[in-house]
């Protein structure tokens, strides 16, 4: 560095050369001018580019303890008169803040906000907006130490702010808004306590013995607290186990539970009188209040103690007309010749009343009966202390084998069955209840196990999987009967035979949609007719071409059915249609997608107060637009009676969230890009003007951030139009080469536009963390042929390698490939087919698909075999009938090309790819003296769980990324390993 005075940069001085010349020729006055303006130019440029370089020295790369200091906005909400935003903001587990924003004015007032999570709500009249606090994660874990939760009121006029310390959520008191409702927090059962017990005993660490849990489950009840907020007095309401208010705020439901079971029952207040009256009351315990769709009516559950059975013995209490004396109905299947036998009414499954209120639905299950005595404990040897003696508990010599007899008939694995035991003793069928007729129907049973009510109940649409269950196990195909019950009768029609995508109904409830053979068909369930809706349609198709799984003709995606049932509304993956629901008409209400390249994602409309699902054509209605080839996000507008959209907001950025007030044309969506995080923005119903309402992370500007993305284009295997996204590192100069990493999965350009904070991942790598110390990230697309996934991949990601080369940003001597799962198959193959990668890290890779097909996911239970043949193995066959396509394909099999050195992570328990995958193939290449290193996580599944490992093996990877492409020295676990005995000495974090 030069003194005070520095000196000129020859630029500078030759200038200053050429105006000593000039002043001797012609119109030298001019001329004179004209440089000395592009002196000062120049020197502006300079100071400018000086005065980035300072700023940019004053910046820190990121590391994964930035982690702890990235917030990310938890939750928002709008007034309805569009004048009041209000959001919360915080880390993934420290405290956050609530902020309240004035529109108008842009002032906030910011709140400490606790842990990540609570309610956020305005008033119906936007007067008040309260929300909830709950302790962080973190808080201590000494209860006299730690916070407690709290309700916090803000009057909005005044902005006068209340705390009501202990309170556990509200709810304003519907459209009326004079009231606010919250309850204790903490209240509310305890666990039984038994007799005190020594050390050594059944209660372990000198802590009570459990007892036998009672039939009938203890108190819920606690004090509920009612505020009126025009004057500030509170009225205690106790013993409330369950609350809510009607849609008009009316009235207030509480549903009483008090020791003893003493006052039990259904109270009901008049919001404006005061006056509370009762509405059931018995010595019972009540549950599960359920509101009808818009609030005028409820439903719940009242169980009696049962002494034959283990749990309460329930019926269903049903209230409609609400007042003083709302009409009531009981059904108690006690007695009740139509109701199965050894079945009771299940609180597995929500009460609900019909639309017209002629019926109430609800779940119905087996009864498990009380042991009529306890069984008689088997003896042991005469000498006690030995292992069949406990505490002087007596078990038995010769106890049952633990075993599991793995059938060929069995319709799912045994380790499938055990994984979803606890829903299979949990599945209830769905019953119904006739007001008039008094009369109980069962909807569904062991033959048609799936039962939907459509809308208006006036039919419900069954499945009965059964006849393919057993094949769909073994290659994922899973079709279905279709049955149509009428809910009046119970009575059940077949409609369709071996169908594999059924859609909903329409609003009306007089027809469903479904798919078959490329075509989408509308079934009349009164008529017992179906008509193909699509085949008419001129130009496009309405199979998903995009989708390269072993799938026969997949569907593109169903948007909505209006309104009224006489349309439906199917997306060809780029426009919307509107197709009559008689096939006789269509339209294409997007015109432009597959022209231009823009995929039309779905309809949202904003009428609060249409309670009837559907596209209301009469209506304006939004879509979010997403720009194929460019990236392009943003949002459009489709007028009623047009066809064609108005774009409102469009930009190299990905947009969501769109939200509107309920009373005003203010409206809230999200934006994010790679370098800006998705905070959120407020407009008008014009998008001309947008304002960022939301700073979740202004300390972004002092780290070293990605300078920007870029797309790539090639063509990856049978020529297919490709792009892949390009990260470019922070601080990035033009014509400078860097060195890369190559993330790889499926097709991942389509998030060019993701923000992406400094969180440690489950999988080890983060881009964000990567671009801010220097190197370019790519992140290509894959498509696949058939019976090649492997081979695809290669076809794929070289060709897109050479693009991000051909950029002139990515150094080919310095790249680095990763992937993790599938990603992490791709990356083990990919080392066998090229030696351009200069290190690899391959995360819980698939290596031996022979193997692989016949093993299970632990995860589930299931085969792997269905994920091989119809998901993302994208084979025809087992491999038996594709042999040397699955060996082609096989890293393990091309192991002796391995010459990239290579990190395996794969943990013992793995669930989803079997941890020998991962051995197999390290034993291999360390059988070949091949450089690879295992990273084994003891006890961790497909992804890791625990921060510390999380954080170990994001350090691990880059460290060793950072010796092969940044020439920093290598780690001593990658050059000498880590013995088992010196395994303790290992640092115990890694930052």
């Amino acid at each position: 560095m030069s003194g005070p005075r520095t000196a000129r940069p020859l630029a500078l001085l030759v200038l200053a050369a050429l105006v000593g010349t000039i002043t001797a020729q012609d119109n030298r006055k001019q001329k004179i001018a004209d440089i000395e303006k592009q002196l000062a130019e120049l020197q502006k440029q300079l100071d400018k580019l000086k005065t980035s370089s300072t700023a940019t020295a004053a910046k820190k790369p990121l590391t994964l303890a930035d982690a702890d200091v990235w917030r990310r906005v938890r939750g928002v909400s709008l007034s309805n008169d569009g004048k009041w935003f209000a959001y919360r903001v915080g880390t993934a587990e420290g405290n956050g803040e609530v902020v309240l924003r004035n529109i108008a004015d842009g002032k906030e007032t910011k709140f400490p906000g606790g842990g990540g999570i609570g309610t956020l709500a305005f008033s119906f009249d936007s007067k008040w907006f309260g929300f909830s606090y709950t302790p962080s994660l973190r808080a201590s874990r000494i209860p006299s130490l730690r916070p407690k939760p709290k309700v916090v009121l803000v009057n909005l006029a005044t902005a006068d702010k209340t705390e009501i310390v202990g309170a556990a959520g509200f709810q304003f008191a519907g459209e009326a808004s004079q009231f606010v409702a919250f309850r204790k927090a903490g209240d509310g059962p305890t666990l039984p306590q038994g007799p005190p017990t020594g050390r050594g005993g059944r209660g372990g660490r000198g802590g009570p013995v459990p007892t036998e849990t009672p039939s009938t489950p203890g108190p819920r009840g606690s004090d509920l607290v009612l505020r009126d907020l025009a004057t500030g007095t509170d009225l205690v309401l106790g013993n409330v186990a369950e609350y809510g208010f009607d849609k008009k705020g009316n009235w207030l439901v509480m549903v009483i539970d008090s020791e003893g079971q003493i006052g039990n029952g259904v109270q009901i207040r008049d919001m404006k009188t005061g006056l509370v009256t009762t509405a059931e009351s018995a010595i019972a315990a009540y549950r599960d209040l359920t509101w009808n769709r818009d609030k005028t009516a409820f439903a719940l559950l009242k169980g009696v103690e049962d002494k034959s059975s283990e749990g309460p013995r329930y019926a269903v209490v049903g209230f409609s007309d609400l007042g003083v004396k709302p009409t009531k109905v009981v059904y108690d299947p006690k007695g009740d010749k139509d109701f199965p036998v050894g079945m009771g009414i299940s609180a597995n499954r929500p009460i609900q009343w019909t639309d017209d209120f002629s019926a109430i639905t609800f779940g119905i299950g087996e009864v498990k009966k009380k042991s009529e005595s306890a069984p008689t404990p088997r003896d042991v040897s005469a000498t006690g202390g030995g292992r069949g003696q406990r505490g002087g508990v007596v078990v038995s010599a010769t106890p049952k084998p633990d075993l599991a007899v793995w059938h060929w008939k069995d319709d799912r694995l045994q380790p499938m069955q055990e994984k979803q035991a606890a829903r299979d003793r949990a599945f209830v069928h769905l019953g119904l209840y006739r007001v008039k007729e008094k009369k109980f129907l069962r909807l569904s049973d062991a033959e048609c196990k799936t039962v939907v009510p459509a809308p208006k109940q006036k039919y419900a649409i069954g499945r009965d999987q059964r006849p393919y269950e057993y094949m769909s196990q073994l290659n994922g195909r899973a079709y279905s009967d279709i049955y149509v019950i009428d809910m009046a009768t119970g009575k059940r029609k077949k409609a369709l035979t071996k169908v594999r995508y059924v859609f909903s109904a329409d609003p009306t409830g007089a027809r469903f949609l479904y798919y078959d053979a490329g075509q989408f068909h509308v079934y009349d369930m009164a008529a017992g007719t179906s008509v193909n809706v699509t085949e008419m349609i001129p130009g496009t198709t309405f199979v998903d071409t995009e989708d390269d799984h072993n799938v026969e003709k997949p569907p593109t995606q169903v948007v909505t059915w209006t309104k009224d049932g006489k349309y439906v509304l199917i997306s060809d993956g780029w426009d919307i249609w509107k197709v009559e629901a008689d096939g006789s008409s269509s339209w294409n209400l997007t015109v432009n997608g597959k022209a231009d390249g823009i995929r039309y994602r779905g309809l949202i409309q904003f009428d609060p107060d249409r309670i009837e699902p559907g596209y209301d054509p009469a209506l304006p209605a939004y879509t979010s637009i997403y720009g194929e080839w460019t990236k392009k996000g943003g949002f459009a507008k489709l007028e009623p009676g047009k066809f064609g959209v108005t774009p409102l907001v469009t930009g190299d950025y990905a947009y969501g969230i769109l939200s509107k007030a309920r009373n005003a044309d203010v409206f809230t969506y999200t934006r994010q890009s790679v370098t800006e995080y998705g905070d959120y923005y407020l407009t008008d119903a014009n998008f001309k003007t947008s304002k960022k309402v939301t700073d979740a992370n202004p300390q972004q500007s002092k780290y070293l951030w990605c300078a920007g993305a870029r797309l790539v284009d090639y063509k990856g295997c049978g020529g297919k139009r490709l792009q892949g996204a390009l990260y470019l590192p922070a601080n990035y100069e033009k014509g400078k080469k860097y060195p890369t990493i190559v993330y790889i999965y499926e097709k991942l350009s389509n998030g060019l536009h993701q923000y992406r904070d400094p969180t440690v991942p489950s999988t080890g790598f983060n881009p964000a963390i990567y671009t801010s110390n220097g190197y370019a990230v790519l992140m290509p697309d894959i498509c696949y042929r058939l019976n090649d996934p492997g081979i695809s991949a290669a076809e794929c990601v070289l060709p897109a390698l050479d693009a991000a080369v051909a950029t002139g940003v990515v150094d080919p001597a310095k790249v680095g490939l990763q992937g993790h799962s599938w990603g992490g198959y791709q990356t083990a193959f990919l080392v066998t087919q090229t030696n351009r990668f200069k290190a690899a890290v391959a995360g819980a890779p698939l290596t031996d698909l022979v193997s692989m097909y016949s093993s299970v996911y632990w995860n589930t239970g299931s085969a792997n075999q269905p994920i091989f043949e119809s998901s993302q193995g994208r084979f025809t066959g087992g491999y038996w009938e594709q042999q040397e396509a699955y060996i082609r394909n096989s890293p393990v099999y091309h192991a002796t090309k391995v010459q990239t050195p290579l990190v395996i992570l794969h943990n013992d328990k793995d669930g989803a790819v079997d941890f020998t995958q991962g051995i197999e193939y390290y034993n291999t290449l360390r059988r070949l003296q091949k450089p690879v290193v295992m990273l084994q996580y003891k006890g961790e599944n497909h992804g890791l769980a625990k921060m510390e490992n999380k954080k170990d093996y994001a350090v691990r990877m880059k460290e060793f990324f950072d010796h092969y492409l940044m020439g920093k020295p290598a780690p001593d676990w990658w050059q000498n390993g880590v013995p088992y005995l010196k395994r303790d000495d290992s640092p115990n974090s890694r930052k």
